[in-house]
């Protein structure tokens, strides 16, 4: 009773034989020649592992429990839906299996046709690809040809060789090479980054070379070079003591002196060192001078105006280059031209310093027979000599200096062509003109000029700084602590009190300024059209910039 309790219990749980009866139908059965016909499986055991039969009741044998089989093309069905009862899987399942034998089958031949496919596709592909890749490799060869052209017809140099090489052949960094656009304050006479270096290193030099000399100390290059390192946190060699001489030439006297004690054991005495001696004005019946402060302060004054001679031959020359070519006087300068690069100077070329006298010492066989040419007899030494004309004639020819080839004159850009050459001109000058007035501007006019272009907004804030008081006047402490308040840049109360008194010097009709007792009021006439007066300020502003 408990056995049929369980296949009961079994047979309602399978999809699809809730309404069926518990006993197997006849006609659905599948005959096995092994086994006999009692103990044959149940409809649908053709997909489904045979399990040892349970005990017997009321001489029919208990249906097994089974679990069902998920074929591959029986994914659509599952536990959740359960087919119908009138259903082509439920009525015949002999078909079903073979249904999906001859899926199975047929598996490994459409796996096949679709690997062949993309293969086929793929290869296609590439063909295309390797085709297109060589049209465009040509193509990139002919454009590199057209260019070799192209240079070898124009042979002009183009800005990157003519700025200076980095040593090494290394790309400067960019705090270099831009460092004087970096520079705070407003534009002016700026140095490059490797002269204001040089600037700080003879500085520094003159801070040590002062403390030994003061001291009666002899001054070699041994002793300044680590002190001098230590203060730059930068290499100082010889090459940059060249450079120092080359700017400031009277700075120093140099010279190779021996027999100076160096209290190091790596340098004897009798070797030769580069010593360096200040040279000091010195009255006549005094002691030795001494480098005194305001002596130090002077020298690195001529050293820094130096620096900015030599920087004034190089826009010089920039200017002359122009179209057209541009001449400022040199006590007018106020700022470099706004195209002239001025980090891309040249280093300075150091000068020669003085080298420890050669001592001659015999060391080589080639050595020993050059001397021994003089005791020689004098027709000997003749045939040596010719032997030696004769072996140097074919090794180094003469050639006479090629002449290099004219410049050809500057011919117009192609975005240019067609425009008229009196126009072209008339505009340079105009923009050579401008930038004329730009480098020669005082400090004051560039301050001056700076306040006009604040001016149209600054009245805009006052205005509506009236108009939310909604009083008739105000005092000019009040009135330019809330125009500081609005505006959108920082600025003290000091400097916007001289852009409100500019205000009422340029439009006195607008904006007045009364001085009672101690304080000086504000009066703004609100019914005045604030665009008209804002044009008006534009206009005084283009005008000033314009001269």
């Amino acid at each position: 009773m408990a056995q049929r309790r369980v296949t009961d219990f079994f047979a309602r749980r399978r999809p699809g034989l809730r309404g069926a009866p518990p006993r197997a139908k006849p006609s659905l059965r599948t005959p096995s020649p092994a086994k006999p016909a009692p103990s044959a499986p149940r409809p649908g055991s053709s997909r489904k592992r045979a399990r040892p039969a349970a005990e017997p009741t009321r001489d029919e044998p208990a249906p097994p429990a089974r679990r069902r089989l998920r074929l591959p093309a029986d994914t659509g069905s599952g536990p959740s839906s359960p087919a119908a009862p009138g259903s082509p899987e439920h009525s015949s399942p002999s078909k079903r299996t073979k249904k999906a034998t001859l899926s199975e089958g047929q598996l490994p031949c459409r796996a096949a046709q679709q690997d062949k496919v993309p293969l086929k596709v793929t290869l296609s592909e590439l063909k295309s690809r390797l085709q297109r890749a060589q049209e465009l490799g040509a193509q990139v060869q002919e454009l590199r040809e057209s260019a070799q052209r192209k240079d070898a017809e124009d042979p002009r140099v183009p800005e990157e060789e003519g700025r200076p090489a980095e040593p090494g052949g290394e790309k400067m960094p960019a705090y270099q090479r831009f460092h004087a656009l970096a520079q705070p304050g407003p534009p002016g006479l700026v140095l490059p980054y490797k002269y204001q270096v040089l600037a700080e290193m003879f500085r520094s030099l003159d801070t040590i070379v002062g403390l030994l000399h003061n001291r009666s100390e002899t001054v070699t290059f041994a002793k300044v070079k680590q002190g001098v390192q230590d203060m730059m946190r930068k290499r100082f060699e010889e090459h940059n003591l060249g450079q120092i001489k080359t700017v400031y030439p009277a700075s120093y006297r140099f010279r190779q002196e021996r027999f100076i004690p160096t209290f190091k054991d790596g340098v004897r005495r009798s070797d030769y060192q580069l010593t360096l001696e200040p040279l000091l004005d010195q009255p006549a019946g005094s002691a030795a001078p001494q480098l005194t402060a305001s002596c130090l302060l002077q020298r690195r004054q001529v050293f820094s105006q130096n620096l900015v001679a030599r920087v004034r031959e190089h826009h010089r020359a920039f200017l002359a280059s122009l179209n057209p070519p541009m001449e400022v006087p040199e006590d007018q300068l106020m700022r470099w031209h706004p195209r002239f690069n001025v980090d891309e100077v040249p280093d300075i070329e150091p000068a020669e310093l003085p080298q420890p006298p050669t001592v001659e010492k015999v060391a080589t066989a080639q050595e020993v027979l050059a001397r021994a040419r003089s005791l020689m007899s004098p027709r000997m030494e003749k045939a040596l000599s010719d032997l030696a004309l004769r072996t140097a004639e074919p090794s180094s020819p003469g050639c006479p200096s090629l002449a290099l080839p004219a410049t050809p004159p500057a011919t117009p850009p192609a975005a240019l062509k067609g425009v008229s050459q009196a126009l072209l001109e008339r505009i340079r000058a105009k923009e050579a003109q401008k930038q004329l007035a730009q480098m020669t501007r005082q400090p004051e006019q560039e301050q001056r000029l700076q306040r006009l272009q604040r001016l149209p907004e600054l009245a805009r804030v006052l205005r509506g700084v009236f108009v939310a008081e909604r009083k008739p006047a105000l005092t000019m402490e009040v009135a330019c602590a809330r125009m500081v308040g609005s505006y959108r840049a920082a600025m003290s109360l000091g400097e916007m009190e001289k852009h409100v008194q500019l205000l009422s010097e340029l439009l006195p009709d607008w904006l007045s300024l009364h001085r009672i007792r101690a304080d000086t009021y504000v009066k703004l006439d609100k019914a005045a059209d604030l665009a008209s007066v804002t044009a008006r300020l534009a206009s005084l502003a283009h005008a000033e910039a314009a001269l």
